[in-house]
């Protein structure tokens, strides 16, 4: 099974027949795809100019749409990134439990971030744009989550020091 990057060379492979190149892009959906598979295909045809149903687009057209749905996967990817250093971080401070929310959980790999029902109701703004705004409102939930688990991971830490401390004095004292 090809990869996004493999299958982004062939949507972009001169040599190949137009219907293929598409059926790459339409291939590149099942690794990411942030209104779900059909609504995200609609959503690049109609940004790029093609019909959802042309089995033989405008080769261009196809580059178009694979550009915009790969700046909006560069955005998802950095933010996958990030959220990986911040739970190392977190797993450092003490806090084993994720305090992301279930969007998160729910949206692993860049598949639903924004799930439409309707492929034809899909937001007009470009992808990247939708896909950055739904990233900051993630990471405004994660950092109130996180700050709160820091806070009482430091309280769970300190309260076992104190009762350390208390109990390796009764054992001690005469």
């Amino acid at each position: 099974m090809a990869g996004f990057n493999a299958l982004a060379e062939q949507v972009r492979d001169s040599r190949r027949d137009p219907s293929q190149r598409r059926q790459a892009l339409r291939k590149c959906l099942e690794r990411f795809a942030p209104y779900g598979h059909r609504a995200t295909w609609h959503h690049l045809c109609a940004r790029a100019g093609i019909s959802p149903d042309d089995r033989s687009p405008d080769p261009e057209r196809l580059v178009s749409a694979l550009e915009e749905l790969e700046e909006a996967r560069e955005v998802w990817l950095a933010y996958e990134r990030d959220f990986a250093r911040r739970r190392r971080e977190q797993k450092y401070e003490g806090v084993r439990q994720p305090p992301g929310d279930a969007w998160h959980r729910r949206c692993w790999g860049g598949r639903g971030l924004l799930p439409v029902e309707d492929p034809e109701a899909a937001p007009p703004a470009p992808l990247a744009d939708v896909v950055r705004r739904l990233v900051r409102e993630a990471e405004v939930r994660e950092a109130q989550r996180a700050a709160q688990a820091m806070h009482t991971a430091r309280q769970a830490q300190q309260a076992a020091g104190r009762s350390a401390n208390s109990v390796g004095r009764m054992a001690v004292s005469h």
